[in-house]
Formats: structure tokens, sequence, C-alpha cells
């Protein structure tokens, strides 16, 4: 490189000597200065082409440099995952066994669990119980707002031992159904969420319906059991599409038995602790009651899944004399209104003051059993975020999820 360098130095001294010298004798009369500025301007770009070689030499180094630098990161990054794959494998794998754990003890209660005949009724399935889903007033929506099948899809009327028997054997068996309906942005109708609902299949494949058995089920003292094995069912399905990178959120009703359940909770908290990438995905969804009713324990429970990053809606609304400020506290980010309800001309200024009140504090409202085109466009008119209903998509099977 240096006798490169010398080399372009002493051509571009040789050619300015020579013009210096030259140009007198070529052009008699010629002023001097001139020779002396033609050499000069010969030794300028000398300079300016050994400048340019440097720099693209420098560049090429640099260049070179970043290559090597760049293959030792991705070594170092290929190193790492290899070294990290097992953590993250254990962590997937113990994840697993916490959620087979949990479904094993469920199922070992449904199995453990007697007849209504040979048990009494449980004490808080009486008529006052808030989660009774036939003492709700109007018009809050039932827990399970999906439309019925065909007749020839639906399981046989059974009486209340055969049907509580093919419920508990469908469960034990594995033979429940996810089902997902569109919750949607407005009035873009872009899907934001789907809300989670449970089909359970008899034997031979068809489907009981939830008005058939929770009643009976409540009864029997089930529902906890049955609400928490469908809540675990939520959390496989979530994860599940968490690997396949879909950006879009779940709602998951947790019941007022499910709160109440403290083994279960303990065991459920622990689980979604060790997996709060779910946090952004999973909005929990309780009724207005179950909300207004619930002691401490409730609450409590509620505050542990607030810290860890969760959120809740409520639904089941049918007074609108709403606290705000208590929805707040508790982390409640979504309320959902029934349509009827939002289109009673009798409701409409108290509709629009919670609206109003709601402005600006980050609680998105969702109107829900929107079914044609025109209830739409009167929801629009009044400024509602979100929007659910058959009119945007009835609840479809899931992806079963192994």
């Amino acid at each position: 490189m240096a006798a490169l360098t010398l080399l372009i130095h002493g051509l571009a001294v040789a050619a300015a000597a020579s013009v210096v010298l030259g140009l007198p004798e070529m052009s008699p009369g010629t002023d001097p200065a001139v020779g002396w500025l033609g050499g000069g301007l010969i030794l300028l770009a000398g300079g300016v082409l050994d400048l340019h070689r440097r720099l693209a030499r420098r560049e090429r180094e640099a260049l070179r440099r970043l290559d090597t630098l760049q293959k030792s990161v991705d070594a170092l990054a290929e190193r790492l995952d290899r070294r990290m794959a097992p953590v993250a494998e254990a962590v997937t794998h113990e994840t697993v066994l916490q959620e087979v754990k949990l479904l094993h003890t469920l199922v070992a209660r449904l199995a453990e669990s007697r007849s209504p005949e040979d048990r009494e009724p449980s004490p808080a399935s009486g008529p006052d119980r808030p989660l009774a889903r036939d003492a709700m007033p109007a018009p809050q929506a039932p827990r399970f707002p999906d439309s019925r099948p065909a007749a020839a899809d639906e399981a046989p009327p059974m009486d209340e031992a055969a049907l509580l028997e093919a419920v508990r054997d469908a469960l034990a068996a594995d033979r429940i159904d996810i089902h997902l309906q569109p919750i949607v942005s407005l009035p873009q109708r872009k899907h934001r969420f789907f809300e989670v609902f449970s089909r359970v299949r008899a034997a031979d494949g068809a489907l009981i319906l939830p008005d058939r058995y929770l009643e009976i089920a409540e009864r029997a003292g089930l529902m906890a059991t049955i609400d928490n094995l469908l809540l675990v069912r939520c959390i496989q399905l979530i994860r599940e599409t968490e690997r396949r990178q879909h950006a879009i959120g779940f709602f998951c009703n947790m019941s007022a038995a499910t709160l109440s359940d403290a083994a279960f909770m303990r065991q459920f908290l622990d689980l979604l602790a060790r997996n709060q990438t779910l946090a952004s995905k999973l909005v929990f969804e309780l009724s207005q009651q179950e909300l207004r009713t619930g002691g401490a324990v409730t609450m409590g429970i509620l505050s542990q899944l607030a810290r860890i990053g969760f959120r809740f809606s409520m639904d089941r609304v049918s007074d609108l004399d709403i606290d705000v400020d208590a929805l707040l506290r508790h982390d409640i980010r979504y309320l959902k209104l029934d349509c009827a309800l939002l289109l009673d001309p009798a409701m409409a200024q108290r509709v629009e003051d919670v609206r109003r009140r709601l402005d600006g504090t980050g609680i998105d409202l969702i109107a829900e059993k929107i079914e044609t085109e025109a209830q739409l466009d009167a929801i629009l008119r009044s400024g509602i975020d979100f929007g659910q209903g058959y009119l945007f998509g009835e609840p479809r099977p899931a992806r079963k999820v192994s």
C-alpha cells in the first residue's frame, strides 16, 4: 500500500514538473505562472485520487469488520438460544404440567360427585344466589347467549339423572367444544376480541346446551367444577393462539362459583402468574350482580389478577346507576350493555349519562346482541366503541387445543 502511495505521488510530481518546465518551451511567450498553476492542479488531482483510494480501502475494511462482527453476534445468539431452549422448554413443560394437574383435580371432583338424589342442594345454589342464571332481572343477557343448534344436532330429552350423568361423563372424557364469537370495533367492524363459550357433547356426539344442564348442575353443586374446567380450557386456547402470534384478545367468563373456590383459585393464580403474557390478551368477565355482591375474598382475588396485569369486563347490566370510580378501582375496562337497553327510548337519557361519565376514563362500551343493520345504525349514532352479536358473527367452534 505504501509503495502504491509513493508511486501515485511520484507520478503526480513528475507530471506537474513536466507541465511547469515544458509548457514555456511548447508555447513560447506563455506566462510561467500558468505552468505553475497547471502543475499545482496536477498535484492536487493526484492528492484527491490518493485520498479517494484510501477512503475506499477504509470503507472496505469497515465493511469487512462489520461482517465479522455480525457473524460473531449471530454465533453468540445461536449459542444463547441453545442454552435458553431447555429453560424455555422447562417453563412450558411446567405450565402444561400445572394445567394437567388442575384438569385432573377437576375431573376427579366430577368423578367423586354424587347424583342429585344422594345429596342436599348446595347452600350457594338457592333462589337468592347471585349467579343463578334464571334469577337475573331483565334485560340482562343469559350467561351463554348463543343460538340454538339444529334439532338434529341436539341431544334428545333426558331426565335429570341421565342429563347430569351425560354432562359429567362428557367433561371427564374431554368432550368440550370451545366456541368463539367476535367482538368488533365500531364503525370499522374489525375483529378485536372473541368471547369464549362452551359446548358439551354427549358420547354419541349430540350437543348438550348449557341452558339444559346449568340448573341441574347447580343443584348438584357441580357448577364450580364445571366453570373452573372451562376456564382452564380457555387459558389453553389462548396459549395456543399466542404460539401462532394472533394479535387478538379474548373475553372469558369468571363466575362467582370459580371465585369462591379457594383451592382452585390458588392454583389458577399461580398458573396465571407464570404466564403473564396472557394478561394483554385475556379479559375476565363478571356480571354486575356478582361484582356488587362480591365480598372481600372475591375483591381480593380480582386485585391479585389486576396486579398481574389482567383486566375485567362487566356484563349482564340491568341497573344504569353505575359507580364509575368503583369500576376504575377494580380495573374494569369494558362495560357491556344489551342492545335492547341501549335502544330503549325510555332509557336514552340514562344511557347518554353513562356514556358521558365514561368519556376519558379508559372504559369502553360494548353493545351486545346486535342482530340487524337498523340496530347497528342506531348504535353508531350513540358513539359506542365496540359491538357484538349475530350481525357480526355467530359463535363458531375454535380449533381443538392439544
